[in-house]
This record gives C-alpha cells, structure tokens and sequence, in this order.
C-alpha cells in the first residue's frame, strides 16, 4: 500500500506564461497555475529556447513560490500546451500535482537499486541530443526499469534538462514505480514505401549495397520514376525506417536520408546500419500521421474505460506539428477531441523515446489515470 491511494488524488494543473523576460512569463505562468492542486509535490517544467541560459532560475523562481520541491523537464524547441503549438516566442509551461512520496524517484543518469525495488516502472525521461551514448543509455535504462517515454531536449545551452536541478549528458528525469497506472500509446507520422530491404554492403551510416545492389538504385525504384529523375525533391520528404525486431505490430525507427552519391550509388543514413541489418523507405504522410495519431487515441480511450485523466504528457517530433499538417495547433486539438478535456503538458523534441528506442516524427503520450466516476 502507498501513502496516497493513487485513484483519490485529485488532477495536475497546467498553465504556461510568455514573455521577453522569463521572469515575466514565469510570473505569467505561476499566476495561471494557482490555486494549485491539494498537496501538490511534483512538477513538469519546460521553458522554450529563447529562455535556454535561465533554466535555473526558472526552477529557483518555481521551487520557492509553489514551495514544490520535485521537477523534472527542461529547455525545448517549442510547446504544446493549453490546447495550442508554442515555437518561436520566449514562453514557460508547467504542469503540477500530487504523486504518492514513495512511488516516484527523480534522477540522473542512474537511478541506483530504486528501480530494482519497484520494478516494473515507467521512466518519463529527457535525454540530451549531443550526447551520442544516449541510444545505448536508453536500452540500459529501460532493462532496469521495464518502459520509458519521453524525448531529447534542445540542444541549445550548456544545460537543457531539468532533474532537481538543470544538467546536460545522458537521460534525466523521473521513475514512477508500479504503484502508478501509466498508459502509453505511440503514433507513427511517416508511411512505408514498398518492403523491407537487407543491407548487404555498409560503412558506419553509409549504405553502399542493398539486397546485392547498389542503395542508390533501390531506393530509387522505391520512390518512383517522378522523384527518381530529380532527387533533390526528395530532401525532407523520404527517409529511411528501420524495423523495430520483436515488436507486436509494424514498427519502425525514422532515420534521416542525409546524403546520395549518385556516382557511387550509395546513400548515407543518420544512424548506423550493419551488413544484414534491414532497412525500409518511407514518406512524411500528413494524412496517414492524422490516421494514426486517431488510432492511437482511440485505442488510449478504450484502455482508460471511462476513467478521467489526471495528467498527460505529449511528445512529438519537431518535424511534426504545423510542418506535417498544415496548421498549428493540429495535434492538441485532436487529442482533446477524441479523449475530452483533461491536463496536458507537451512539447517538440529532438527525438521521440517509446519503450527501449530512439525515434523521429513520432509522437509519445502518457497518461494518468484517475478513478472510474
């Protein structure tokens, strides 16, 4: 049993504040956030980039006025938050609330034998974009935990995520043990183009050969005789996915295309791809992203049974957003029309984290869940 029966605790709060100044959009913001909760001891806290060099006094400024102790969070390429898309203006989001004391641990880097206690748990976690051992570090992680959501930070400052205190390197953020009910649930935003390839020639992320041929050619029979005559259309539009082993349905991790050789006929990937590794060709598809964002929600409200939500926390890609559909404020809108009203803190990463794996245009959301009216 825990302190704090987990379906009588009441809903976070959210609210968020813009400003030239942080100091007047967390004013902004902590003015909107009041009354907060009953016995709230626990924050999100997410600041956009033009706020990169105060995310220490932002958490100072928060700590001492809501006299909340715990935050997790960080610096962002935008927000999503009260229903709308944040990117370019100097603005701070904040979501609080209640966790029961001895079922969250907040951290870095290594949450010590806390998971191995309350195993299994789910980790909401922000990782560092620079940091090129974060892939692996997820992997470790989510061995010791059991699942982790989340998403990489800006990779502006010398500082861009928050665990009690502002850090850079590595994951960082907080584990919430089995005592907590999560729902988790990722939407893909690109669309395959043909099947599934092996890779039978490489270097590091070049590709030189797929299914014995030269990538180049592959991947042109993939797209089209109207893309393959002048591949620079391709730029933004074509990546490469590749295949999650063991997953229960298709899945597939977005990897950049940055680079053809067409003399060679090779291409050249954001990751690295062994020989007899498998790869796909796949397309931003707005119109298949809004399918499955649908069916993820639809599937989130079928496990929620009538349950409300006491908090959510929503992370997408930065290609996503008003780049993939056309207008701000597409995905919160859709997420409150199928799950109805509840608090919601989100923003845009450099990255997207579901379970043991590192994605791109991508969206992750996580959800708590209250008591059944």
């Amino acid at each position: 049993m825990t302190a704090d029966p987990v379906s009588t605790l009441s809903p976070f709060r959210v609210a968020h504040g813009k400003g030239d100044h942080w100091g007047t959009a967390a004013k902004a913001c902590l003015d909107r956030l009041n009354p907060l909760p009953p016995e709230a001891n626990f924050g999100f806290l997410y600041a956009t980039e033009a706020f990169a060099p105060n995310l220490s006094s932002l958490l100072t400024f928060l700590r001492e006025t809501t006299r909340i102790e715990h935050w997790v969070g960080g610096v962002v390429p935008g927000l999503c938050v009260d229903g709308g898309e944040i990117r370019d203006d100097g603005a701070v989001a904040a979501m609080v609330g209640r966790l029961p004391p001895d079922q969250f641990r907040v951290f870095i880097g290594d949450a010590g034998d806390w998971t191995r206690r309350h195993f299994p748990c789910v980790g909401l976690v922000h990782g560092d974009p620079r940091d090129p051992e974060v892939p692996q570090a997820i992997i470790d992680l989510a061995a010791e935990a059991g699942f982790l959501a989340g998403g990489l930070m800006s990779a502006l400052g010398p500082a861009a995520q928050l665990a009690g205190i502002a850090t850079d390197g590595g994951l960082a953020g907080v584990l919430l043990g089995s005592g907590i009910e999560v729902l988790t649930g990722m939407t893909q935003g690109c669309s395959p183009l043909g099947g599934i390839h092996t890779v039978t020639e490489s270097w590091q992320g070049v590709v030189m050969a797929i299914d014995g041929r030269p990538a180049l050619e592959v991947l042109k029979e993939e797209v089209g005789e109207l893309l393959a005559r002048d591949l620079r259309r391709i730029a933004g539009y074509i990546h490469v996915g590749l295949p999650v082993e063991g997953a229960d349905g298709p899945d597939y991790q977005v990897r950049t295309l940055i680079g053809i050789d067409p003399n060679q006929g090779w291409i050249a990937i954001g990751d690295h791809v062994e020989e007899g590794g498998r790869l796909m060709f796949v397309r931003r598809d707005a119109n298949a992203a809004r399918t499955d964002l649908r069916r993820m929600l639809n599937g989130l409200k079928e496990r929620l049974d009538g349950r409300p939500i006491r908090a959510g926390l929503y992370v997408s890609c930065t290609g996503r957003g008003e780049h993939m559909f056309g207008h701000p404020d597409a995905e919160p809108e859709l997420l409150h029309e199928v799950l109805g009203d509840f608090p919601l803190i989100g923003f845009f990463a450099n990255g997207e984290i579901s379970h043991d794996h590192l994605y791109g245009f991508t969206g992750v959301l996580t959800l708590l869940p209250g008591a059944k009216p």
